[in-house]
Formats: C-alpha cells, structure tokens, sequence
C-alpha cells in the first residue's frame, strides 16, 4: 500500500510503501475511497496533542471498501462501504464504558493517533467501530460526516434546543452542522476570522441569519454558541453573547489557553462544556439526520501525495469547508 507518514513531530509526511495491512480478529481491511482533512491532524502533526504513534498515518475520517476481515468478523462484511472515525477502539468494561460514555473510556484508541489512519491506500479497524454507510453516495462527499459531522453533532446536543446558535469558526464541522440547524428551524449566527469574508459570505448562503468576524457582537443574545476555532480567547468573547442561562460549547479537542476572565460573563447560569470525540451512537443519531436534512459538504479534494499542501491549506485558513484526500 501507499501511505504518508508522520516519522517526526513538526516534520512534513513522507510518501512510504509499505505491504498492505492484514486485519486481526474483530478487525476488518478496507482500500480507502477519501479520507477528510481535520484540524485535530493538525494538531496530531505540529505536536499539539502529545504522544502520537510514531511512525504514524495520520487521517481520521475515513471512507472505504472492506476487502478483508479478521476472525470473529461475518465475510458478509466484504464489499461493504464503510465510515472509520476517530474513536477506533474502547475497553467496554471501564466505569464510562459501562455507563453509556464511552467517548471518555479510560484506555481508548484513536484513529490516526495511537494506531494508523486514512491518509493511505489501506487500513485496518474495529469492525465493530465500521459504520456502514451508502455504496451509492460519493465517498468525497461523505468523508467529513466521519469527524465534523459527528463533533458537530455531539456539539449541538450538549448546546441544547435554543432556537439562536452561534458557530465560531466557520470551516468543515460548522458548514454541516450549520445545515442541521437549518432543516431543525433554528437561526444560525456564523463568526469567522475577522475580515474573512469569504467564510462569512459561505455561512449566508448556507442560511445564516447573520455572519461576522469573531471580535463582533451578533445582533441578538444567543441561546448557545459552539466554538470549533482552537481559539482560547473566544470563549469570553461567546460569553457575553449568549443570554442568561445559555451555553458555550468548546468542540475541538485541543483549544489555546483560556484567558482570565471577569466572573460577570459566566454569571447568570452561563454555562461551559466541551465535547470530548464520540460515540457509536452519535453516529447512529446522526447519519440519518444528515440525510433527511439533506446536507451537502463543500469540499476541496486534493491527491493523497498532495497531503502536505492540504494540512497547510487548513492551517492558514485557504479551505472552505473541507479538505478530502483521495489515494
């Protein structure tokens, strides 16, 4: 198989051939159709997050064709189209296993992290941890579901049912989620970059009510706002845009230093929550919601050796929506 690997922190990925991967018990192999690009690869590559596999194949949101199982997996399985998240693996016996939580189990494995992911020909996963998924749809367009749709989704649920949501940062999660919100009546107020007009102009076509720069104020207080930026600093900045007894949802996994702020702006029952990866029934929630609210993902497809120019691309904010690698 053809892969490109992470061999160090900080360093570019290298295109690597390496024999195709053969699939244990429980596990499937699948050849990859599209493998979205998601800011937690960037955080994965510039040392972010600590303790990556090395060497490592970066790319969590994976879509492809099983071609082999393991032991344990039904054959019937072969030729099925199936979507790979970042969660790959949980003990299940853990107190959050147990209890329904096992986005927070104990002793997880993430794809693209501490085992091998989708910016490659091929991978293995937990077949059990294989959602299966439409062999009729277009594996581009559904590669960013498998991260950005899901956070998105798990983000919304913990914002609550408030009709006004604000989304900071308008990339690859908020473009869908934003769809969601659409098809569920609710009123959607987009905060980009400042003077990046081109996100804001997207989140209008999209339906926004309203789209600005991140240091702007929306016109109406917000029931909740969700931030997908890694952006400390905008945590007070979407305090004091929600009403009294609102929330402010982190989504990302990794977010900069949150800055001192006055306790005025979390007085009156404001609330702050983050959302921490998924789970399996996340995605049997939200596969069907995104068909019946029939979201579209806006993508930018770059070649699997071209993986380098997509991280820069999504690092300096030159994708609209989602960047989508196809070996």
């Amino acid at each position: 198989m053809k892969a490109m690997v992470l061999e160090a922190v900080g360093s570019p990925l290298r295109p690597v051939d390496r024999p195709d991967p053969v699939p244990l018990s429980g596990q499937l192999m699948l050849r990859v159709e599209a493998c979205a690009v998601c800011r937690t690869d960037l955080h994965v590559c510039d040392g972010d997050l600590s303790e990556p596999k090395l060497p490592l194949i970066p790319g969590h949101e994976i879509v492809g064709r099983v071609e082999a199982v393991g032991e344990g997996v039904p054959s019937s399985r072969v030729g099925q189209r199936v979507g790979v998240p970042w969660l790959g693996h949980t003990c299940g016996c853990c107190s959050f296993c147990r209890n329904k939580a096992e986005n927070l189990c104990d002793q997880p494995q993430f794809t693209g992290y501490t085992r091998d992911g989708g910016f490659a020909t091929h991978v293995v996963a937990d077949a059990d941890y294989a959602f299966v998924l439409d062999p009729q749809a277009d594996p581009v367009a559904l590669a960013p579901l498998l991260c950005a749709g899901l956070i998105g989704w798990r983000s919304l649920k913990k914002a609550g049912d408030g009709s006004r949501i604000g989304l900071y940062g308008f990339g690859a999660a908020a473009h869908i989620i934003a769809q969601v919100c659409r098809w569920q009546g609710r009123e959607i107020y987009a905060f980009s970059r400042p003077g990046d007009e081109a996100a804001q102009l997207f989140a209008l076509d999209l339906g926004a009510a309203w789209a600005g720069g991140s240091d702007e104020s929306p016109p109406v207080l917000l029931d909740a706002a969700i931030i997908f930026a890694p952006v400390g600093e905008l945590v007070p900045a979407a305090l004091r845009a929600v009403r009294k007894g609102g929330r402010v949802v982190c989504g990302g996994i990794h977010m900069s230093d949150l800055p001192a702020m006055p306790y005025a702006l979390i007085w009156g029952e404001r609330s702050i929550v983050s959302v921490a990866n998924l789970t399996r029934a996340d995605a049997e929630e939200f596969f069907p919601v995104a068909r019946k609210a029939g979201v579209r993902t806006h993508t930018t497809v770059y070649s699997l050796v071209d993986a380098n120019r997509a991280l820069a691309d999504l690092r300096l904010g030159r994708v609209t929506g989602a960047a989508v690698l196809t070996p």
